[in-house]
């Protein structure tokens, strides 16, 4: 009987890990160290996605898969779990998180279905919680994570539990109040204020785009993506002139900006 795909991948890791015939490179490896290679690979998954290169993205998806065998398989050698208990885990929190898809739970709005997710993860938080003080209502959100949304996911988690303002109108004020702050923060000349002051904008920022029902990350994502096109566009007008950026005055530059904007539309 032929093995199946996932099997085998499961024993060619092993074999990789063979501590006299597997590979010296995956042999050197722990949880630690793989850290930036399976950062680096969800980040590919999500451009490929993005790119909608459906071969890049069944590729990607499969380097992604590999972190996942090599981490299991780093745990089992010590006794921890393996990957079968990695697949059982997330089973049964699928089911536990769709209580009206295998439990017969009825949810009227996308509301009530977020509130039962969120009700659901903070069981399973304190669940995990071992010791006898009271977990933050925080706890769990990844320190690595990307601040911005990381910051997204602190205030949903925060605004879950009743800390939000409930219409958008003064989170529009308080995005001005940051900025007036800002800006005497820059008068003042202190750096670490600025820093901080800097800091506070972008999160309250965060919170009007979570208010507006954008995710602020892709809106950051394309806003990149458009800023390039358009400086691109420049550097095309000025080397068609024979002359390099630095040669040009901003307002020359500024123009061009402005063309760009109208250019690229059509």
């Amino acid at each position: 009987m032929s093995l199946t795909n996932t099997q085998k991948l499961l024993d060619l890791m092993s074999r990789l890990r063979h501590p006299q015939d597997g590979c010296a490179w995956d042999l050197k490896q722990d949880f630690i160290s793989l850290i930036p290679y399976t950062i680096e690979e969800a980040y590919e998954v999500a451009d490929a996605a993005e790119r909608e290169d459906m071969d890049d993205l069944r590729a990607e998806l499969g380097d992604l898969l590999l972190q996942v065998v090599f981490y299991s398989q780093m745990a089992s050698e010590k006794g921890l779990f393996d990957f079968e208990q990695v697949a059982a885990g997330i089973c049964e929190k699928l089911i536990v998180r769709h209580p009206h898809v295998f439990d017969g739970a009825v949810f009227n709005t996308d509301a009530e279905r977020h509130q039962a997710w969120e009700a659901a993860k903070e069981r399973e938080r304190l669940a995990k919680n071992k010791t006898a003080e009271p977990e933050s209502v925080l706890a769990g959100i990844a320190v690595n994570l990307p601040a911005l949304v990381q910051c997204e996911k602190i205030q949903d988690r925060a605004a879950s539990h009743g800390f939000d303002w409930k219409e958008v109108e003064p989170v529009f004020d308080k995005v001005m109040e940051e900025l007036h702050e800002v800006k005497e923060a820059w008068h003042s000349g202190n750096q670490p204020h600025i820093q901080e002051e800097i800091g506070d904008l972008l999160l309250v920022v965060v919170n009007l785009a979570r208010h507006l029902k954008v995710n602020p990350e892709i809106a950051l994502k394309e806003s990149n993506k458009k800023f390039s096109r358009r400086f691109n566009y420049i550097e095309q007008q000025v080397n068609a002139s024979g002359r390099q950026l630095r040669d040009c005055e901003l307002a020359e530059l500024d123009g061009f900006w402005n063309q760009a904007k109208i250019a690229l539309k059509k």
